[in-house]
Order: C-alpha cells, then sequence, then structure tokens
C-alpha cells in the first residue's frame, strides 16, 4: 500500500514519547488530536496540552474538539481520510462511529498488561497493588473500556521504592519503543491480536480526592505503596495539627510497634518514624503548605514530633 496516513490522539505527557517516535521513524501523521487548551497555573491561563506542543514543533495540524460524538467533529475527522488512527492517552471516549472511520483500524496505547488495570489510572493502582510487573499494550479499540483485542505486551519489571512519576516515564518510553516495533507489522497485516480473558479483568478507578489522605490504620507496606503511587501527582497527605503535611517519600519497616496508629515513634537525620496498623513508616521527604518538598533532616531543623500524632485535626 502507498505510505498509510496516520492520525495520532493523545493529551498528556505519556503520550509524547509515542507521537515522537512516529515523527522520527517518517511516518505520515496527517494531524494531531488533543483535548482543548485548560487553564492551570496560579493565573489560570489557558496552556496547551504536552501533545499539542510536540505537534506544532513539528508542523502537524492540531485538531482540539471538545467531543468526538459531535457528528461535525466525525465529519472533520472523516475528510482526512486516516488509514490508522493512534490512541494515547487521550482522555475522551471514542464513539463506535469514529472507530468506524480509519481504513485500517485503531489501536491504543495502554500502560497495563491488559486485562489486567483496565481504564483511566493504570500506573497508580499496579504501584497501590504492588504488582512486581506491569507494562504496555498495544490494543484494538472498541466500544468498551479498554477491552478489545490485544496485539502485542511489553512487560515491565517494578522495583520497591519506584514513584508514580518514574514508572509513567519508563512505561511512556516503553510504550513509544513498543508501537515502532508494532506498527510495520500491523500495517502489512501480519500481527494478529488475541482476546482479552475478561474473568482476569480489574478495573483502574479514577484517583479520588478522598484517597489522598493517609489513613494510619493501614499497614506500613500499604501506606509506603499508597506514598510512592502518587508521587508526584496528586502527592499522599496527612494533618499536623492545623496544617496539611504533604508526604512525598516513604520506606515501611518490619517494627512491633503498640503506640496509636499515626503516632510518631521517633525522628532523626534518616526519618520521621510513624506507627501503622502494622509495622511502622519511615517519612523521608515531607512538604509544608506554601513550601518545597524537604528531605526530613532539614524539615526538622527547627521543629520536634516525637508523641505527637500525625492524622488528627
Amino acid at each position: 500500500m502507498d505510505a498509510p496516513r496516520l492520525v495520532f490522539a493523545g493529551t498528556p505527557d505519556f503520550a509524547v514519547p509515542s507521537l515522537r517516535t512516529l515523527l522520527d521513524a517518517g511516518y505520515p501523521v496527517v494531524a494531531v488530536y488533543t483535548q482543548p487548551d485548560r487553564p492551570a497555573g496560579r493565573g489560570r491561563h489557558l496552556q496547551a496540552s504536552a501533545v499539542k506542543s510536540c505537534a506544532q514543533a513539528a508542523g502537524v495540524p492540531v485538531y482540539q474538539p471538545t467531543t468526538l460524538r459531535d457528528p461535525a467533529a466525525q465529519a472533520e475527522l472523516a475528510a482526512l481520510h486516516p488509514d490508522l488512527l493512534i490512541v494515547a492517552a487521550y482522555g475522551l471516549i471514542l464513539p463506535p462511529e469514529v472507530l468506524a472511520i480509519p481504513q485500517l483500524d485503531c489501536i491504543n496505547v495502554h500502560a497495563s498488561l491488559l486485562p489486567r488495570w483496565r481504564g483511566a489510572a493504570p500506573i497508580h493502582r499496579a504501584l497501590m497493588a504492588g504488582d512486581a510487573e506491569t507494562g504496555i499494550s498495544i490494543m484494538r479499540m472498541e466500544a468498551g473500556l479498554d477491552t478489545g483485542p490485544v496485539f502485542v505486551k511489553a512487560p515491565f519489571s517494578m522495583e520497591r521504592g519506584m514513584t508514580g512519576g518514574e514508572l509513567h516515564d519508563a512505561l511512556a518510553m516503553l510504550g513509544a519503543l513498543t508501537l515502532r516495533a508494532a506498527l510495520p507489522e500491523l500495517l502489512a497485516g501480519r500481527l494478529t491480536s488475541e482476546p482479552q480473558d475478561d474473568a482476569l479483568a480489574t478495573y483502574a478507578a479514577k484517583l479520588n480526592k478522598s484517597e489522598l489522605e493517609l489513613d494510619w490504620n493501614r499497614s506500613a507496606m500499604e501506606l509506603e505503596r499508597q506514598i510512592l503511587a502518587f508521587n508526584p501527582y496528586p502527592v499522599a497527605r496527612t494533618r499536623l495539627e492545623e496544617h496539611v503535611l504533604r508526604i512525598w517519600r516513604a520506606i515501611a519497616e518490619e517494627e512491633a510497634v503498640a503506640a496509636p496508629p499515626g503516632t510518631v515513634l521517633r525522628e532523626g537525620s534518616s526519618g520521621i518514624v510513624v506507627a501503622t496498623g502494622s509495622g511502622a513508616l519511615r517519612l523521608t521527604e515531607v512538604q509544608l503548605p506554601g513550601g518545597k518538598p524537604t528531605p526530613v533532616a532539614a524539615f526538622l531543623n527547627a521543629r520536634q514530633l516525637s508523641g505527637r500524632r500525625l492524622g488528627a485535626a
């Protein structure tokens, strides 16, 4: 066939390496779809998405419909005559009418090993669950939420101590590499897809603000995973009297603890050790309102926390 006409749809930083790999490989990306500019920062000025900035720098036309359910938006996409629609963290629902437009297929670069962690927050959920492995799935899109058959999977081993930001960046690069390797085979019709086993599916629900608060009755290991998963966004937190204390890094320790959960057992340059429902949690990087994330040694210079209880208003 002639050079395939590709349309790329994505919005945040996660999608940028996949778009860049298409451009670097010389594929004809005829258009990029991304979400509308959003207010951001203290001034709430409109800010372009990471994908829009990348596309504009490469001279690729950008489309930003608020929805793809609009017949006019669907007609606009159809007029581009795409052979393949490639999606990575776009954030808008693609209705059946859109999925039917490309001549060849619609595929998605998804940040989990499907059917595990279908949905909006697979990176956070994999870390919070303590999964030893996650990865990338290149799947055919269909009407269901991440339910389509999978063309290829690329596993990624997670080491203890990895943050959500570190896993995000690793999977973004792995997604781009996997896409680049799979695309020639897919375009040539040599790549077959395997249906997912719905019985093994888990759902990666969108993060809720209520999940940011640390529940000190939980185990130290669960709290460690929560804190690391939420670094650098949305950042776990607890109460320190009238203040909100954001927790960026922590390490679970096996320790017999008799004090009530949330009690600061001891403190020092290596961390603030807090009693939990099972074991102790050593906080190593924290942040007070208006401040910056700070190693505990600096945070403790003007404070003494031993015996005080976190989590109580």
